[in-house]
């Protein structure tokens, strides 16, 4: 395999990020969007919605027109509204609902306050560009200063089981799971943990057959959602009796982690290393692989904008989002060339798996209009604004992070929930950590740390939110809770905000002090 680390360290360029790099991101998206909808433009939903009409805006000197055709016919879809009259039949079998032929696989992602599971449509068109863009990332690994033999080592990627359950209709299971299941033969001399672990459907009896088979492994590349990572980590770490992981694992060099921010996890992680680590960030969302980090000096990820994916964006603003971060049917929504640094959008997604101007839920923001970077800073439901405070998933992490770092304390998992409190409103951390820490200490400085961040914080901390209280807990019962709700291992995070029944059936495990 040496031949292939060669061409891997020369950078071999694939035609796909070529076109990226000298087309306008107008042009890249006009045409994504235009290839969508030739191909579905006989199926149930594109003639509902005059695929074929849309289609001539195309046709037009107007370059701006096709989209003004398009958002006239396509409404902005929810998971309810998308799933409820068009992907709930494609699950009974009838083929050609949003996307030609039949589909296979349905990817099962976090619940909704109407389903316990969403279920995604995952088809052969998703996973092929799924691959081209991970293909795309491993290129993008040649711009440093790696010797050609790094890229012959293993590449470990822990994710959700590839022993998908089949229902009659069609095979459903964690996206990483589906994805892995279909590794093509030549990647499979570099992935590990192999068929057989990945197939494992119980997480622990997988991560004991990992740590079995590590001192065989010579891996250079660690993938994964950075809890489940550390936890394997540290089981090889006391299983072989290591002071870090390098002692088994000398030629890991780089961790590739999304699903979740890093920056909470980062103090603690590294305490379980020998040497730095490159830190590569993801963004593959349940309906596709939507960014990459290809550049370490950016903490920001590129868009991938020729890959079976149009993007359109909606201010995040009280004007097109209701308190529980519901899009209103009247929103603003934008394309890739309308878009402003520094302000949020929540993504609409119009895919080759059959999802049309579909919102994913997350939140993100531009840092680089010329690249076309972002960060992903939250969730359209999973932020805090009990009275006005706007507390955002990126204000959390960041806060935890300087927290974690002012007290020398490594926390491994934390959540948030919004309560009523004398009259008015409080917020309730609760933070999984092994270290002892006083909980009024813990406290005043994470409540220093979000006023420093957020501004609509620290004016409501004065006003309407009286308090915040800070219980530290255990982090093995963060992880309890994820097992007892079917969220353990794969891409599965624990939410950052806890509300409704989430929230009770948290707070009843604690009460149960169970572990």
């Amino acid at each position: 395999m040496a031949f292939l680390g060669k061409l891997l360290k020369k950078g071999i360029k694939l035609r796909e990020t070529l076109e990226q790099d000298y087309t306008s991101p107008l042009d890249l998206q006009k045409n994504e969007l235009r290839k969508l909808l030739i191909t579905a433009k006989d199926t149930y939903f594109g003639q509902y919605h005059y695929f074929k009409t849309i289609l001539n805006g195309f046709k037009n000197q107007d370059e701006h027109l096709f989209y003004q055709y398009y958002k006239s016919n396509v409404p902005i879809y929810s998971y309810e509204t998308i799933n409820d009259e068009w992907w709930s039949k494609g699950r009974q079998g009838i083929k050609g609902v949003t996307w030609p032929g039949k589909v296979k696989y349905y990817a099962l992602s976090s619940g909704t306050s109407s389903a316990s599971s969403k279920y995604i449509p995952v088809t052969t068109d998703m996973i092929k560009s799924i691959r081209k863009t991970s293909v795309r990332q491993l290129l993008s690994i040649s711009k440093y200063d790696l010797e050609p033999e790094f890229f012959e080592k293993g590449i470990l990627m822990v994710g959700g089981s590839t022993d998908l359950k089949f229902n009659g209709r069609y095979f459903e299971g964690d996206l990483s799971g589906i994805t892995t299941s279909q590794v093509p033969f030549w990647f499979q001399h570099f992935y590990k943990p192999g068929k057989k672990i990945s197939a494992a459907p119980d997480w622990n009896q997988k991560l004991n057959e990992m740590v079995e088979k590590a001192a065989s492994w010579d891996i250079g590349v660690v993938v994964g959602v950075p809890a489940w990572i550390q936890i394997l980590i540290e089981k090889i770490i006391a299983h072989y009796q290591l002071d870090n992981i390098h002692d088994i694992w000398p030629n890991l060099k780089i961790f590739v982690h999304g699903g979740v921010s890093f920056k909470p996890y980062k103090k603690g992680f590294e305490k379980l290393l020998g040497k730095p680590l490159m830190y590569l960030e993801t963004y593959l969302a349940s309906e596709g692989f939507v960014a990459f980090q290809d550049d370490l000096a950016h903490e920001s990820m590129k868009l991938v904008m020729n890959n079976g994916i149009f993007y359109e964006f909606v201010p995040f603003t009280s004007e097109n989002f209701d308190e529980d971060g519901q899009v209103k049917a009247d929103a603003s929504t934008y394309k890739i060339d309308e878009v402003e640094l520094d302000k949020e959008y929540a993504l609409l997604m119009s895919t080759n798996a059959g999802a049309w101007r579909y919102l994913i839920g997350d939140v993100v923001k531009f840092t680089n209009l010329a690249e076309t970077e972002l960060i992903i800073t939250g969730r359209t439901k999973h932020f805090l604004s009990l009275c006005g405070e706007h507390l955002s998933m990126d204000n959390m992490n960041r806060a935890m992070e300087m927290t974690a770092q002012q007290l020398n304390i490594d926390v491994k998992e934390f959540t948030v929930a919004g309560e009523s409190h004398e009259g008015l409103f409080a917020h309730h951390w609760y933070v999984g950590t092994d270290q002892s820490i006083d909980e009024s200490q813990l406290k005043s400085v994470l409540d220093h740390h979000l006023k420093e961040l957020n501004d609509d914080y620290k004016v409501e901390r004065s006003a309407a939110l009286k308090d915040i209280f800070v219980t530290v807990v255990s982090p093995q019962q963060f992880y309890q809770w994820m097992k007892q709700n079917g969220k353990e291992g794969g891409q599965s995070k624990f939410p950052r905000v806890l509300k409704s029944e989430r929230l009770e059936s948290w707070q009843t495990l604690l009460e149960n002090d169970v572990i």
